[in-house]
């Protein structure tokens, strides 16, 4: 028995925008049924790619459609939220790039919204859709690190400069989303120090510690005035410690048998000093595994659609998206306190 498609509206066709498109295209379940976008010469340059889907400039218009099943934001964020909103009232189910909204009280008035109607939201934390990341979820609930210490983040780029969010709210969400996913948890304690030195009270590097339930640190460093392009996360374990290289073409996931073993004695036999009867440096194996990739973009389109199909919540969803957004608001608070 054949299954309708989901029909799929993508709105902004800006940087991200024809990512999505590109993926919903490619999907065997979902339809490209419509794009929207307010400058009418972009709209009729992906329009010419996808002719069989409806090029659309307004917005009310589009959701107006009966035919629309859900609609895909690409647009900046301050019009998150009143997009999002407005797609949920119009019965739409709704995928929105991160963060989720401005304010913790905008992405909870999208939560409750989207429950209330019955309909699927989801965020792009398109990371919790890769390969290696899961790999590394895999090491962390197997027991394979041991206690997780901490872990520390770097997401550094030159450029894109944005002016309308500061780096924070720019790159920071993947890692926040990542290690919520990694913990099981959010965290208790947040603090940042920002520093605004291209634009004025717009952030364009910042440093963010967190602390989680079980006593975990996290460091988080993100900049888009850096030489370098970096993706790179480490945790560390008790047992092993694994580094994941997003960046890296070949070696995305290095697992290290390393350590510092603490084994209490009964006396100080051949060791020169208690301390180091205490604590032993262990040396292993680095192994690096091989992963099978499958772009993660298409995996989170997939999700999406599923998630429509079915009715379950996505990973990725509305509660995901809060949840990450009350980390960045808690970090802007304490980088305005910073300042003073």
């Amino acid at each position: 028995m054949s299954v309708a498609p989901i029909h799929v509206a993508v709105v902004g066709l800006g940087h991200w925008g024809p990512n999505l498109a590109r993926n919903i295209h490619a999907l065997p379940h979902a339809r490209l049924y419509a794009l929207c976008d307010a400058d009418a010469a972009r709209l009729q340059q992906w329009a010419e790619r996808y002719p069989m889907a409806r090029a659309v400039r307004d917005f009310d218009r589009l959701l107006e459609d009966p035919a629309l099943d859900a609609v895909m934001l690409a647009t900046p964020v301050r019009t998150h939220y009143p997009l999002a909103r407005a797609a949920l009232q119009a019965g739409k189910h709704v995928f929105v790039e991160k963060p989720l909204a401005r304010t913790a009280q905008e992405a909870q008035d999208l939560v409750q919204l989207a429950e209330s109607q019955g309909l699927i939201l989801m965020v792009g934390h398109v990371f919790l859709y890769n390969a290696a990341v899961r790999q590394v979820k895999a090491y962390i609930d197997s027991g394979e690190l041991g206690e997780i210490y901490y872990i520390y983040a770097q997401r550094l780029n030159l450029g894109i400069v944005r002016q309308d969010v500061n780096a924070l709210w720019n790159f920071a969400p993947h890692d926040i989303s990542i290690i919520n996913y990694w913990l099981d948890a959010t965290p208790t304690r947040v603090h940042a120090q920002g520093y605004a030195y291209l634009q004025p009270n717009i952030e364009d590097v910042v440093f963010m510690n967190l602390e989680y339930p079980g006593g975990q640190a996290v460091g988080v460093h993100v900049s888009w005035l850096d030489p370098n392009k970096v993706r790179r996360m480490t945790v560390v374990g008790s047992k092993k410690m694994v580094v994941y290289d997003d960046v890296s073409p070949d070696a995305k996931i290095r697992l290290y048998d390393k350590g510092v073993d603490r084994r209490p004695g009964h006396g100080l036999g051949r060791y020169a000093t208690f301390g180091e009867f205490q604590l032993l440096l262990r040396a292993g194996d680095l192994l690096i595994p091989k992963i099978p990739f499958t772009e993660p973009l298409r995996v989170e389109c997939q999700a999406f659609v599923d998630a429509i199909r079915t009715g379950e919540p996505p990973l990725a969803d509305g509660r995901n998206g809060l949840a990450v957004v009350q980390v960045l608001e808690a970090a802007d608070r304490a980088m305005k306190a910073a300042r003073g």
